[in-house]
């Protein structure tokens, strides 16, 4: 066989492999309205790392140097969306009254049906202190009850609705109900958490996530549950937003919120500061998907995340996430 001849199949090989690269490229760095299939591609860009890398290594065996230098920048480009600059950080550390920390966890129960006695474990297990729950149903609320969570937790605001449209808050700190994220198709409780003695300026906001899904006709809703939440920062104080966002930091609405774009503050997704971005969080069973992280607990910057975890929980095809917050209260 002649030298030359293996060196046309490399370069079809590789053009093959970067072409869906490249088209999930322009989508990732072109600031436009994608339609969903584009929307939900998004969601795997990290996955892409692999076809892009393969391409590579293909363009390097074909010897072309037009096609290495292209699947090169492709390469390059998909490596630096895996470890992107945070889009804000956290404050400078006060000095002087001291701080509360409390343990934050979210859950996505998938229809109510998330194991009750599971997640009662895991909040012993993990110290929670304050807890969402989204796809929260009367039927989980008893069944939480019963395995004992208001012993543990015994303050909560909660919504339960059928299927995936309910929340709920539960807090080992007092709750003062304030409301609902106006204009979302399911409820997202917010809450005001009394973390020391009245007047003192130490409320924490706490807003249970869940923006609807952005499949068949939600993709407006999902964009206009983001805007939402950005109106539901009240601009000061330290603010929790926890839950399941349908949204990876590869979509642009979700670094739209993160950056203040919304009317709201710059804020931090604890994850993506603890360098834990790409730990996947859906799905977990049912779907034979790669992983991604749809599930955030995302701060105002003067809240500080630490030992931020990722937990599987029988029942639903979400894992929860938690950390520890470290809360100024002066």
């Amino acid at each position: 066989m002649n030298a030359e001849g293996p060196k046309p199949v490399f370069r079809r090989l590789a053009g093959l492999a970067a072409a869906p690269v490249a088209g999930v490229a322009v989508v990732r760095a072109v600031p436009a309205d994608w339609p969903v299939l584009a929307v939900q591609l998004l969601a795997f860009v990290p996955w892409f790392t692999v076809p892009a890398a393969v391409a590579f290594g293909l363009a390097l065996a074909s010897r072309s140097r037009p096609l290495q230098l292209v699947t090169a920048v492709l390469l390059a480009v998909q490596v630096l969306w895996l470890f992107p600059p945070p889009t804000a950080g956290y404050a400078a550390a006060h000095a002087g009254p001291p701080s509360v920390q409390v343990k934050a966890m979210a859950i996505n129960a998938e229809l109510g049906e998330a194991d009750a006695e599971g997640i009662v474990d895991l909040v012993r297990e993990q110290g929670v202190e304050l807890l969402t729950v989204e796809e929260y149903t009367q039927e989980l609320a008893d069944r939480l009850a019963d395995a004992g969570l208001p012993a543990i937790l015994p303050y909560q605001v909660a919504h339960p609705r059928g299927r995936a449209a309910g929340a709920a808050v539960y807090s080992s700190f007092p709750l003062v109900d304030a409301g609902v994220v106006p204009g979302t198709r399911f409820t997202m409780p917010v809450v005001r958490v009394a973390l020391g003695p009245a007047g003192n300026g130490a409320d924490l906001q706490v807003v249970a996530v869940h923006t609807l899904a952005p499949v068949g006709d939600g993709l407006g809703q999902w964009r206009s549950d983001f805007a939402a939440l950005g109106r539901a920062d009240p601009g000061s104080g330290p603010l929790l937003l926890a839950g399941d966002f349908n949204a990876t930091l590869d979509h642009r609405e979700f670094r739209t919120l993160l950056a203040g774009g919304y009317g709201g503050r710059p804020l931090v997704d604890v994850a993506a500061a603890a360098g834990s971005r790409l730990v996947p969080t859906w799905p977990m069973r049912g779907y034979h998907l790669p992983g991604v992280t749809l599930d955030h607990l995302v701060t105002s910057q003067d809240i500080r995340g630490s030992s931020y975890s990722v937990h599987r929980l029988p029942g639903t095809d979400h894992a929860a996430v938690a950390a520890a917050l470290e809360i100024h209260v002066g």
